[in-house]
């Protein structure tokens, strides 16, 4: 007869275990192996022993914390158990299934609303395997209070995306990696690290060192001595892999292989225009003729307190003579979707309502420094990087590719007495190794997005929001609608 403290054989213990064991232990191993095989690294299979052992052989003395006699210790450990578990648990769930995001500022509105809280489907574009696999959970990349990077930058692994259940189309609602977020200025991180110092140097250059050739290549040389050397107004300047770059949402209007232009704030894809969005809205000027538009007036047009701006007489002078109105007369400034605007003008003493106009009133945009004619409402053409596709380089078309060239599909790019060198090789062409997308914001003056820093490579693509769980107001108070109910458990798709 064994003894009471000889080990157990394989069979007894297969014997001994129960039904609810097997139960669990068959549920486990499968849910693992299908795992696996969704991430396609078998070699992960090397593990399945231990799920089975942790609910049926049990030479592993998982739980060897509860034949602890100290009650203190016992209630200790059985915490930190349940917070172990907790933390993988949401770990593999942030990872590869949903993710919480909440809208920050107006771009997509009104399509989505700041103070919107969304789920966001991983599963629907495909998870990402992560490229940073040590990290903290629920955490993009800084600890509160801590102020500390929330990841471990090695290892890091390689882009690789799993099946998904859909792929982008085009009028899709996206969140994505920020493409620019790679070299972030602490204290700037809105523009970033490259407008400001494309913006720094060219300020240098035009003010003070009046003698140096003023070129694009200049611009940035000396606004990256400026931002990098100038903490107390730019920050530290940190180093963030693709999946700790922040977190973006936009609308795709492009998709790879697609062509767009902007005319007059249209849009057009593949020489079509965009399909009706509507929420989208523009920036206008309004004058009356002294009739005051009161808070109700613009909570009736959903303009956000933010979002209003009110010229009295004695400021307009000027910007009356620029946009054509009478200089004695208040102005408005402020955002409306066509049906907002389609009821202001029905307001009486309403004079005349303008669209801003993209000068002087937005900056360079996307390529910065590319020499080209393009604004914020008259842009393009221009075509979105398919994978495969061979284009042919020239000075026209390189300042629009480079970037995917040499930061996205990490090339050395350099050009030599007019050539064009691809890893020490002379060409004229590129074959583009990733699918590119034209991401832009519902709210099209207020927005910034790929007009101005280009395409969202398919390696930043994070998912899809599919609905709003909470949407809170920043303009009311708790009893005074913050919450809207009306948005609880809205679709988010479009």
């Amino acid at each position: 007869m064994a003894s009471k403290n000889e080990p157990k054989s394989l069979k007894s213990r297969l014997v001994d275990a129960s039904k609810l064991a097997w139960a669990k232990a068959i549920l486990w191993c499968l849910l693992y192996v299908f795992f696996i095989l969704w991430v396609g690294s078998l070699g992960w299979l090397i593990l399945l022993p231990l799920i089975f052992d942790v609910f049926i052989t049990r030479f592993i003395p998982w739980a060897w914390w509860k034949d602890i006699k100290n009650k203190t210790l016992l209630t200790i450990m059985g915490w930190v158990d349940a917070i172990v578990f907790a933390l993988v648990a949401v770990y593999f769930i942030n990872t590869y299934l949903f993710q919480n995001y909440q809208i920050p500022t107006s771009s997509l509105e009104k399509s989505l609303l700041v103070g919107d809280f969304l789920f966001v489907s991983k599963a629907s574009y495909g998870p990402r395997v992560p490229n940073t696999p040590l990290s903290f959970p629920l955490v993009q990349h800084t600890l509160p209070v801590l102020n500390c990077k929330s990841f471990i930058e090695n290892p890091q692994w390689d882009y690789k995306r799993l099946q998904g259940l859909d792929t982008i189309e085009r009028n899709d609602i996206v969140v994505f990696n920020f493409p620019c977020g790679d070299t972030v200025p602490t204290r700037a991180e809105n523009p970033g690290y490259y407008q400001s110092a494309y913006d720094a140097g060219k300020e240098y250059l035009n003010t003070q060192a009046t003698d140096i050739p003023k070129t694009t290549e200049n611009y940035f040389k000396y606004g990256r001595q400026i931002v990098r050397t100038n903490p107390q107004v730019f920050g530290n300047i940190v180093y963030r892999p693709v999946d700790r770059r922040e977190n973006y949402v936009k609308r795709c209007v492009a998709i790879a292989g697609d062509w767009i232009k902007i005319v007059d704030n249209k849009l057009f894809v593949n020489n079509n225009p965009q399909e009706h969005v509507p929420g989208l809205q523009l920036n206008y000027f309004v004058q009356t003729d002294g009739t005051q538009l009161t808070n109700e007036i613009l909570e009736k047009l959903h303009i956000s307190k933010e979002d209003r701006v009110m010229y009295d007489a004695s400021q307009v002078a000027e910007l009356a003579k620029f946009l054509g109105l009478k200089p004695n007369l208040p102005i408005y400034h402020f955002p409306l979707t066509e049906e907002s605007l389609s009821m202001l003008k029905q307001i009486t003493g309403v004079l005349s309502v303008k669209v801003e106009p993209s000068v002087p009133f937005s900056g360079e945009v996307f390529p910065l420094g590319g020499g080209k004619k393009w604004t914020r409402d008259n842009y393009g053409p221009l075509y979105i990087p398919k994978r495969g596709v061979v284009i042919k380089l020239n000075d026209y078309n390189l300042p629009i590719y480079e970037r995917i060239i040499a930061v996205y599909e990490h090339n050395k790019l350099e050009v030599k007495n007019g050539l064009i060198y691809i890893n020490g090789k002379q060409t004229d062409s590129y074959r583009f190794k990733m699918n590119y997308y034209w991401m832009m914001g519902d709210n099209r003056h207020n927005s910034a997005d790929s007009r101005y820093w280009g395409f969202v490579p398919e390696d930043h693509i994070v998912g899809r929001p599919v609905v709003v769980w909470l949407s809170l107001d920043k303009d009311k108070g708790w009893f005074d609608g913050k919450i809207r109910w009306n948005r609880f458990m809205k679709s988010a798709e479009r």
